[in-house]
């Protein structure tokens, strides 16, 4: 059992990658374009250029986006997690302790969501291995071109 749960672990991984980027592309398309109901329910959008709002919006958009795709995976998690961090500890955390009273599940969520995403990768699915494979392929055939001829 572990062995087949083992072996589908890269598969699993790049459906949460692309399940977790899909929804956080989400919110920053509502907060940016006013789809899905808009950042304030009724398709309203965030001023441009507002601090906090605005610029979350653009960091869900953009790295949910590189999230879904599995390109630059790694980063965009690093940059993601940080800024829902944030967004707990200086939007929900004030009001009170626990998410659950606070409205701040959806923040802590996604955190630790992309937090996983920085240690773990894009798992299947991922540009980024397919990328990989292709410098890791170009890497061999160059080190194969300057080896050393014995005669």
């Amino acid at each position: 059992m572990t062995g087949r749960l083992n072996s589908a672990q890269p598969y699993a991984l790049g459906l949460f990658r692309i399940v977790i980027g899909l929804l956080f592309t989400c919110h920053g398309a509502q907060k940016l374009f006013g789809v899905l109901g808009g950042a304030d329910g009724q398709g309203g959008t965030v001023p441009a250029g507002t601090w906090p709002g605005w610029y979350s919006g653009v960091i869900e958009l953009v790295g949910g986006a590189l999230v879904l795709l599995g390109l630059g995976t790694r980063f965009a998690a690093f940059i993601a997690s940080g800024a829902m961090a944030y967004a707990y500890f200086k939007v929900h955390q004030p009001q009170t302790l626990w998410p659950v009273e606070n409205g701040g599940e959806a923040a802590a969520l996604y955190c630790w969501a992309m937090f996983l995403l920085i240690f773990t990768g894009s798992g299947a699915f991922g540009l980024d291995r397919l990328f990989g494979k292709r410098q890791a392929a170009a890497a061999d055939k160059t080190a194969e071109n300057k080896a050393p001829v014995a005669a």
